[in-house]
Formats: C-alpha cells, structure tokens, sequence
C-alpha cells in the first residue's frame, strides 16, 4: 500500500505527538484496540485515495484518531509511544501485510486493479468500521 507512509505520517500531524519516554507497558502495537483502529484508518485512507467512485468522511477519521490517542494515553502509553509506533518502518511494513491478508480472506488482491474500490465498495455495503469511514459518490 504505497500511501501507508503518507497516512501514517498523516495521522501522526493531526495527533500532534511530541516526543515522549518508553515504558514497560505491552507494544501498543499488541493492544488491539489501537492497532484495529489505525488499520482501519489506514484501510480507509487508502480506499479514499485510489477509488474515483468512494469518498472518505474525513472528519469522521479525523474523530476517530483522536479518540485512539486519548484511549491510548488513558491505557498509560505517552504520545512519544504513539508517535514510535506511527514511526515504525517494522510496523508499517505489519500494516501492508495485515491489509493484503485483509483483502484475501475477501478473495481480494491489491494487486489486482479495481480490487480495493471492490473492497470499499463491500466495507460500505456492510456498514463495517472501515465502511463508515466511507462514502460511495
């Protein structure tokens, strides 16, 4: 998913995270109401950016970021620890195979042109977290 970076990037701006201390906490990565909610931005995002016929509701994901980061800082991680796991290359690297794997047990390819508007396309059918982000046109 070549916008990974510019949406992570993205969501990392409008959190507006400065740098903070590590802690002893589980990865925020493994707490998955996190991780699931910066997927389905990042699912999203993409779907918005690549299909003519679907449309994001951007105030909506903008929203829900900050829900995310407020979750996240009551669970005890600072915004240095988002920021780290928005940062990650590892975890953006999670993201795109999380998001392939997504899109094959739909029987669907990234690859595959039309693939992911398909995908969008079901996700609004389906009032899914990822189609309430998204609006068909």
């Amino acid at each position: 998913m070549p916008y990974l970076s510019a949406v992570l990037f993205s969501v990392t701006l409008l959190l507006g995270l400065p740098a903070g201390a590590a802690s002893a906490k589980p990865p925020l990565r493994d707490v998955p109401e996190i991780a699931d909610g910066i997927f389905t931005i990042v699912v999203a995002n993409e779907i918005r950016r690549k299909c003519d016929d679907i449309s994001g509701r951007l105030l909506k994901g903008i929203a829900q970021i900050r829900r995310l980061k407020a979750r996240a800082n009551d669970l005890g991680y600072s915004d240095g620890e988002i920021r780290a796991l928005l940062d990650s290359k590892a975890e953006k690297a999670r993201m795109i195979d999380r998001g392939r794997a997504y899109m094959a047990k739909a029987g669907l390819d990234y690859d595959t042109p039309g693939d992911l508007c398909r995908l969008g396309r079901l996700e609004i059918k389906n009032n899914s977290a990822i189609g309430a982000l998204l609006r068909a046109k």
